[in-house]
């Protein structure tokens, strides 16, 4: 038996104003299927459901035109519109990746003190690299030994070597991505090994890590979503297993 529900209850589950379901009856794109005697509006199950997908749609971004059109559609099966739905999920969520990835690599220069114009940042990390993650960055490490050190080493470097930096550090990670897929374990001398070179091209480029630096390091890898993200983008579960390797090769040199 098909519940109805008077427009206050929808808006209350809907978790939207009453002010908005009477616009979208005003403009045809929600018209509840029922009405009392005395002209108050009453929805139906199958008026919710178009609810849903009208949200679903918004959230993404699509003006009401859009949303009409789409859900007026005959042609359309609801496996289709959902079918739609996952595709737009599955872009929502690679879009949200390239963002993290964007926030990783912007706050890796802020940190480092890196000097490039404003045009050649969003060159060399991305068009969604944003200056205020230098803000982020320098509140949390300006204090740090590490932080001067970098600033130092940094104030000379070139487009051209952050390029190189970039593609170095981005060649290593499609190492270890190669390692995790294949299998090979983190604490395994190929995966301390990974480890050991990523801690090496942070010293070489950057400041002296050592072991119990690279062991931070390694733990923000997996405890800060946007790194982790950035790592999982290049493999499901890489900041994990880059993680476990940093520990278990700085648990061999430090004698653990």
């Amino acid at each position: 038996m098909s519940t109805e529900l008077s427009v206050g209850q929808v808006a209350a589950i809907a978790q939207v104003t009453v002010r908005t379901l009477h616009h979208y009856d005003e403009i045809g794109l929600l018209s509840p299927g029922g009405r009392t005697p005395a002209g108050y509006r009453r929805y139906r199950d199958t008026d919710l459901d178009r609810l849903q997908q009208i949200l679903f749609y918004r959230e993404l971004g699509f003006s009401l035109e859009e949303i009409a059109a789409i859900l007026d559609d005959g042609t359309v099966s609801p496996t289709e519109h959902l079918r739609r739905q996952r595709d737009l999920l599955h872009a929502r969520i690679g879009r949200l990746q390239e963002l993290a990835a964007a926030v990783e690599h912007a706050m890796e220069a802020s940190r480092m003190g890196i000097q490039l114009t404003p045009e050649e940042k969003f060159e060399v990390f991305g068009a969604d690299y944003q200056e205020s993650w230098e803000t982020e960055a320098e509140q949390r490490y300006g204090d740090s030994d590490a932080w001067q050190e970098s600033r130092r080493r940094t104030a000379r470097y070139t487009k051209a070597d952050w390029e190189r930096i970039k593609a170095e550090g981005d060649a290593l990670n499609v190492r270890c991505a190669a390692a995790l897929t294949a299998g090979v374990a983190p604490a395994s001398a190929e995966g301390m090994a990974l480890a050991e070179e990523h801690r090496q091209q942070i010293t070489g480029t950057y400041y002296d890590c050592g072991y119990a630096m690279h062991r931070c390091l390694g733990e923000m890898y997996v405890a800060d979503e946007r790194f982790t993200a950035t790592y999982d983008r290049v493999a499901p579960g890489l900041a994990q297993w880059l993680r476990d390797a940093i520990v278990a090769n700085a648990d061999a040199h430090e004698g653990r």
